[in-house]
């Protein structure tokens, strides 16, 4: 049965005017960064073939849901491919360029949201108080590191999630795995597991109303510093983190004074608006597809569904699908990388993804656990150095500390997840290498999820605050407490360099 095209919206195939005004960058090597252009045999090879936009489907494709119709399938892509982009090409450009600087230590990445986004906790309150923490912990890492912060959200699209298993088992029942909300439901039932196309729509939908709410935030005078007072969430005010945050916050107020009487008015755009990104996994390839669009201005291929995509740590196998695809887009890429990455793939990978070796283009997201991280992250580092390679490394403490508590729901310690941050640290310290930034699930909802902090939570108390349907996410003191521990490392860092 056809789908009704109620959703279709009248839009073209290409990006216009919208990125008209941005600036082009050449994918040619810049050998300012003191790479001699090579190809390796890898990349030679993928260049024998190619790329196209649909170039992707002639490779293994991992992941990827299978829909009983294919034909609603094809209704619901030819929807998306109509209506209009997400994101826009030169948005992309602007990230790619800030990341570059926080590959040479100038800038450092923030990147947050939740572990996978869904329908039934999508409301303004909930993107509002994530977006609000965000800020709050850019104004802490600013102060500590005094660079400029990326603030880039885990939002506005990151629903899929990959799984180990595609079959879990409750009672002697077994039915697929829940997907994320884009493709399958969470309720334990035969009905719900069944992929449905429709769910695409309304992913992209809410991922429309989710960046409609957060341009206006960061542009409409929400995000204003003068405002940094304000923006602490009720229920961390009478908290360490609280009052650390509003001492920080008064001195922010003081320098504000003064920059005003210096004449650098609150009325000045850079007082009153930030610069804020979206992300999420490129996991959904027929999602990703559909809303990829030839920039008039470049002539390159964007994917707008997001300013920044990522290839997970179950898809990014050198000849894969998801591989193919992401070397042909030209946003800003992530690589999750786990302990068992070896140094020549990665390697081989990112010269796969960044052959013109663009500062900005690659970030190496290290996902290894605190116990891995001291041991298996300097040889990636070294690799990637001794290759001439130029990537924004960052630090996600968050995948590779999982654990189950005895009442059976999954959680992450917090003293774990800030022990790999300093491990990270650490090792970039030795190395004479760039923490280019965290990557962290977390909420601004006052959730019960991830235990310790100095608000503690106990295993007890998973129970009673605990809404996450994927993985365990820092709540908004302990994601406060966290990026104070960071921003006193970029000090020491800003302090040890000053002093060379």
């Amino acid at each position: 049965m056809a789908l009704p095209n109620t959703f279709s919206l009248s839009a073209s195939k290409s990006l216009g005017n919208f990125s008209s005004c941005q600036p082009h960058f050449s994918l040619f090597p810049d050998h300012r960064y003191g790479r001699r252009h090579r190809i390796s045999a890898v990349h030679a090879a993928a260049e024998q073939e190619k790329w196209s936009l649909g170039s992707w489907k002639n490779k293994k494709a991992l992941q990827l849901p299978e829909y009983p119709n294919e034909e609603n399938l094809e209704i619901v892509l030819k929807i998306l491919e109509s209506n209009p982009p997400l994101v826009f090409a030169g948005e992309a450009r602007n990230l790619e360029k800030k990341l570059g600087e926080a590959a040479l230590g100038k800038a450092f990445l923030l990147q947050g949201g939740d572990c996978a986004e869904s329908f039934k906790e999508f409301n303004a309150n909930n993107i509002r108080d994530t977006f609000r923490i965000l800020l709050q912990m850019s104004v802490v890492l600013m102060f500590g590191g005094e660079v400029p912060v990326i603030k880039v959200g885990r939002m506005a699209g990151q629903f899929a999630k990959p799984r180990s298993d595609p079959f879990e088992e409750i009672n002697g029942v077994k039915l697929p795995s829940y997907k994320g909300d884009n493709i399958n439901g969470d309720t334990f039932d035969e009905k719900s597991r069944i992929p449905d196309p429709r769910r695409l729509i309304r992913a992209y939908m809410q991922s429309a109303a989710t960046l409609n709410l957060l341009r206006a935030f960061a542009t409409g005078g929400y995000a204003a510093m003068q405002r940094v007072t304000e923006w602490n969430l009720d229920f961390v005010e009478n908290s360490k983190q609280g009052d650390r945050y509003q001492e920080l916050a008064h001195r922010v107020d003081e320098a504000l004074g003064f920059m005003t009487a210096a004449g650098l008015t609150v009325d000045h755009p850079i007082m009153s608006t930030i610069d804020f990104w979206t992300s999420h996994e490129c996991l959904l390839l027929p999602y990703e597809q559909a809303l990829t669009r030839e920039d008039s201005t470049s002539g390159l291929f964007y994917d707008c569904s997001a300013h920044m995509v990522w290839v997970g740590e179950r898809t990014r196998q050198l000849d894969g699908a998801h591989v193919e695809f992401l070397r042909g887009v030209a946003n800003p890429l992530g690589i999750k990388v786990s302990q068992k990455m070896d140094p020549n793939e990665l390697i081989k990978l990112i010269d796969i993804l960044n052959p013109a070796n663009k500062p900005g283009r690659i970030t190496v997201i290290a996902r290894m656990g605190a116990e891995n991280t001291r041991v298996k992250l300097p040889p990636l580092v070294r690799a990637v150095r001794g290759a001439g390679q130029t990537v924004t490394w960052v630090c996600d403490p968050m995948h590779g500390n999982t654990i189950k508590a005895p009442c059976g729901l999954k959680t992450r310690a917090f003293d774990t997840i800030l022990a790999e941050v300093l491990a990270f640290f650490d090792v970039h310290e030795q190395e004479g290498s760039h923490p280019g930034g965290i990557h962290l699930e977390m909420t601004g909802q006052n959730v019960t999820e991830c235990i310790g902090g100095s608000r503690t939570v106990t295993y007890d108390d998973l129970g009673s605050r605990y809404h996450t349907h994927c993985d365990p996410r820092l709540n908004a003191s302990q994601s406060l407490e966290l990026s104070f521990n960071v921003a006193e490392r970029l000090r020491r860092r800003r302090m040890a360099t000053q002093r060379v």
